[in-house]
């Protein structure tokens, strides 16, 4: 036994930022951030925190699958950026939501959200479990030098939500993790010990564009035709891809490699910019919401990120 996904939501800020709206704070324009990066505009903060945001995608995901809070038997929230270490953001949600279920949060950067469908899957197979909520939720915005013109153009804050239940949809899946704290590294505040001796740190990301980009375009690649040829299928069998919205150029380069044309993938980034663990989860609400996945579809989410981590799965829609 697998699951299948019953209903999805999403929540992003009021506020929109636009790039226009960024060359006031920072040396920037919007030509250089299209460019380069493929953002015109994102949705920012300015009250709500992570659990917040993940609440509300939550709410719209569990009434488009007609599944009430005290139904749920776990909450999985991917989270970077949430404001408390403890409690865990999932804890958040279960008391704003009514739920009464376990809860816990997964912290896997950009690929996030793949992973805590990869956990509830298990959850499924080992019947713990017949209703699941996961979330991937982002206030990427407190962690960005907001001087630093080449990250703080590329992110914004978010959420997405699916309602899992039992059924067959989730059909294979390819993770890969390999430890390194140099091409993107988001350093925890180092508090005030008086015995610590190293260096401080700033909790701003740190990145090495060019080095993301590389492992980006080279693991999407590789996990996509991992699953098809494990599974006996051609991109022809795929309906499309749902991948993170880091950069369009990446998503770009990677449907040149694989052959497939650009509008085979679900691509938002131009709206919402990186918003991390959320990126897949909103573009794939969007997705169902707008009717371009549908009942019969096969679907690939994929993802890539801090850790390194990549991620992909095959889904068949049900």
């Amino acid at each position: 036994m697998s699951f299948r996904i019953l209903g999805t939501g999403m929540y992003v800020p009021e506020k929109v930022v636009t790039n226009d709206d960024l060359s006031a704070i920072v040396d920037t324009n919007d030509e250089w951030i299209t460019q380069r990066v493929g953002v015109k505009q994102r949705h920012i903060s300015v009250n709500e925190t992570a659990a917040d945001m993940a609440t509300a995608a939550a709410k719209q995901a569990l009434a488009a699958a007609n599944v009430s809070a005290e139904e749920l038997d776990l909450i999985l929230v991917a989270s970077i950026s949430s404001e408390t270490t403890s409690p865990a953001t999932a804890c958040l949600v279960q008391r704003n939501i009514g739920a009464t279920c376990m809860a816990f949060d997964i912290s896997a950067a950009c690929a996030g959200f793949l992973f805590a469908l990869e956990n509830a899957a298990m959850y499924f197979a080992a019947g713990k479990a017949k209703k699941i909520l996961v979330i991937g939720a982002e206030r990427m915005s407190r962690l960005v030098n907001w001087k630093e013109r080449s990250t703080c153009v590329i992110f914004g804050d978010g959420a997405g939500a699916a309602v899992l239940g039992e059924g067959s949809a989730f059909a294979d899946s390819v993770f890969t993790v390999t430890g390194n704290d140099e091409v993107i590294c988001v350093p925890n505040y180092m508090g005030e010990s008086p015995f610590w001796q190293a260096e401080p740190t700033q909790p701003f990301v740190a990145m090495q564009g060019q080095e993301t980009f590389k492992f980006a375009v080279k693991s999407m690649v590789r996990d996509v035709n991992t699953l098809l040829e494990r599974n006996g299928l051609t991109l022809d069998d795929i309906a499309c891809i749902v991948p993170h919205q880091a950069n369009s150029r990446i998503i770009e380069l990677a449907s040149r490699k694989l052959g497939l044309s650009l509008d085979r993938f679900v691509m938002n980034i131009a709206e919402y910019g990186n918003t991390s663990a959320a990126s897949v989860a909103i573009a794939l609400n969007e997705a169902v919401r707008s009717g371009r996945i549908k009942q019969g579809d096969r679907v690939i989410l994929c993802a890539f990120g801090g850790g390194l981590s990549s991620a992909a799965i095959l889904l068949n829609w049900e």
